[in-house]
Formats: structure tokens, C-alpha cells, sequence
């Protein structure tokens, strides 16, 4: 196969950031992307409808000309997150869902959830109203060991979410071990995933092998080739829709990763279609590609499929070093490195 037509993809978790900054990276997924769900964590956060609308308009407003994409906006869960606030939210059209932050888990979540019983009353709201529960699962409990952050917290944290509000909607976002994969897999139907091209190309060894590269250091952290970056890779080939693309395309400036206490995060919006299909193409699954990256995510959340197309060819070519991100440099996914497939304009 030396050529696919898609239709044109959505993803699932994105972050664009704002202002000058937004601007020079907001196009790349415009270019590839239906939709994206929009990630919160500003500083300050989107806490109320009224600031995602705000921010809807933004990212509107930044949009290369005669561009078709759509930004799904999500509200900044806090402890101090009301009913009524939700309430509007679900009256928002451009609200789609509630992103869970437990306080200090990724970049700008201090102002998150510090317990989750402070926000079940809004998780009721959110279940009654279909709102979806996006979570970044990890508990910030300092004697856990990093890498063990997302398993704990599926067993004290979303185990119990799940079993106290059955029928709420929820996305256990960027997962990164076999023991997510297990849990998404096991669950009702109204529990999916988003795997990110990064978990599915790296593992922690790329990050840490002949010294640190802060490029690969994200949250959650970069996990074992087995059994943890094998059971994404067989989740998301499988043809499961309960697993779908979420790019979790995070841009940073280059001095900021390049520090003594470099920012998690990796960008990958500027090849996202192109990074997934290396996953497919190498383990002989590219007819896989569409749902899990076209489908699964849009019916999850109720929505339509998108109906324009998309071209990948195989076409061998190298990812930037860099590319200009508001006066800075920003570095991207495999920086330098060669690409087996190339989106056709």
C-alpha cells in the first residue's frame, strides 16, 4: 500500500495554548484535523463556559483563512466548581466536555482537584446532562513512583468514579500502561481512550538511553517497551472502538524544554496523521488507521463523522528540527528524523 484516503481525522486531546502562540501552531492541526478537543489548562484555566466560549472565539479568530476546523472546548475542573456552573456549560454550545486535573499532575494543574469526593456533586450534574469526563489519571501522591502513577490511580481513583456514577461518559486520556489498556478494555461501553503517537513510538528509553532528551519527557511519563508501549500499540491497532487518536500535542518553547527543569510535553501537531501511520503501517494494520483515528472518537462522543477526505502517501521525509513558535522555537516529535508517509496538500 503506497497510498490512503482517509476520512479527514479528529483529535481527541489537543492543546494550543493562546494568544501569539496559538497562532503558530493552530493551522498545522487545522490542516489535518476535523475537530479537536481543546485542553483547558491555560494560566489562568477555563473554569466557566463563559471563558471557553472566549477562547472558542480566539482560536476562531486564529484560523488560516477558508480553514474547516472545528474547536470542542472543555471546562478546568476545581474543588470550587459548581453545580450552576456546569449547568451552563451543558446550555454552552461550544462546551463538550470537563477535564479532571488532580492539582499538580501536568503542566497547570495546580489549580485542579485536590479530592475527588470535592466534585462529585458536579460529576452528577455531569452524568445526568451527558457531559463527558476527561481524565488526566495519575495520582500526585510524592511516595508513588512516577511510573506507577497511572495504575494507582485507575485502582483507589477512577475505580470508584466508575462505580459511583455508572452512566457518566468518561476518557481516560494519554494512557500509557497495559494496566489502562486492561481496565478500558474490561469497562462498559460509555469508558474509552485516547493513546497519543509519542506512547505509541517511544518508551522510556528513548528518553533516558545515552542521556536525558527532553523532547520525549511528557506526562504521564514514557512507560517499558513491555508491557506497557506494546499494549497501546496492540490496543490501537485492534480495531477496538474504545480507543481512539488523542495527538496530546503540547508546544513548549525550546529554551523551556532545554532547562534545568525542562516542561513536559510533546508537540506533535505538525505530523500527527503521518506519526500515527508509521505506528499502523509497521505492524501491517494501515486499514485499522480510519477508525481508530476517522470514527471511534466521533461516535464516543455522539457526533457526526466528518465526510472530507485526506491523502497519505507513502513518502519518505524529515521532521523539522524546529519550527517558529511565537518568536521562539518550538521542537517537535522525532525532531531530525525520517517519516515513511507524507500528507498530500
Amino acid at each position: 500500500m503506497n497510498r490512503i484516503t482517509l476520512t479527514k481525522p479528529d483529535d481527541w486531546h489537543l492543546h494550543l495554548r493562546d494568544g501569539e502562540a496559538m497562532k503558530s501552531v493552530v493551522g498545522m492541526s487545522a490542516k489535518q484535523m476535523g475537530r479537536a478537543i481543546i485542553m483547558p489548562n491555560l494560566s489562568p484555566p477555563i473554569t466557566s463556559a463563559a471563558q471557553a466560549k472566549d477562547y472558542h472565539d480566539r482560536i476562531i479568530e486564529s484560523l488560516p483563512k477558508e480553514t474547516i476546523f472545528k474547536p470542542l472546548m472543555v471546562l478546568y475542573l476545581t474543588d470550587e466548581t459548581s453545580k450552576n456552573e456546569m449547568l451552563e456549560a451543558s446550555k454552552t454550545p461550544e462546551v463538550y466536555a470537563a477535564k479532571l486535573y488532580p492539582a499538580g499532575a501536568t503542566t497547570n494543574s495546580s489549580n485542579g482537584v485536590t479530592n475527588i469526593r470535592k466534585i462529585y456533586s458536579v460529576l452528577e450534574i455531569m452524568q445526568k446532562e451527558k457531559i463527558p469526563l476527561l481524565i488526566h489519571g495519575e495520582v500526585t501522591d510524592p511516595s508513588v513512583d512516577i511510573f506507577d502513577r497511572e495504575a494507582v490511580f485507575i485502582d483507589k481513583v477512577l475505580s470508584k468514579v466508575v462505580r459511583d456514577f455508572p452512566e457518566l461518559k468518561i476518557v481516560l486520556e494519554h494512557i500509557t500502561t497495559k494496566d489502562a489498556v486492561d481496565y478500558v478494555k474490561g469497562s462498559d461501553k460509555n469508558i474509552a481512550a485516547t493513546i497519543t503517537p509519542h506512547h505509541l513510538l517511544a518508551n522510556r528509553n528513548h528518553m533516558l538511553s545515552g542521556g536525558i532528551r527532553p523532547h520525549f519527557y511528557c506526562l504521564p511519563i514514557l512507560k517499558r517497551e513491555y508491557p506497557h508501549q506494546d499494549a497501546l500499540v496492540a490496543a490501537a491497532i485492534s480495531g477496538s472502538n474504545k480507543f481512539f487518536l488523542g495527538t496530546d500535542s503540547a508546544p513548549h518553547y525550546k529554551n523551556e524544554k532545554e532547562s534545568a527543569c525542562g516542561c513536559a510535553g510533546i508537540f506533535s501537531a505538525n505530523a500527527a496523521i503521518e506519526l500515527y501511520a508509521e505506528v499502523f503501517d509497521k505492524h501491517k494494520q494501515m486499514q485499522m488507521l480510519e477508525g481508530f483515528s476517522s470514527f471511534f472518537g466521533a461516535d464516543f462522543y455522539g457526533l457526526p463523522r466528518n465526510t472530507e477526505k485526506i491523502t497519505l502517501e507513502k513518502l519518505s521525509w524529515t521532521v523539522p528540527k524546529s519550527y517558529d513558535f511565537s518568536g521562539a522555537k518550538v521542537v517537535p516529535f522525532f525532531a531530525g528524523s525520517e517519516l515513511s508517509w507524507k500528507l498530500l496538500d
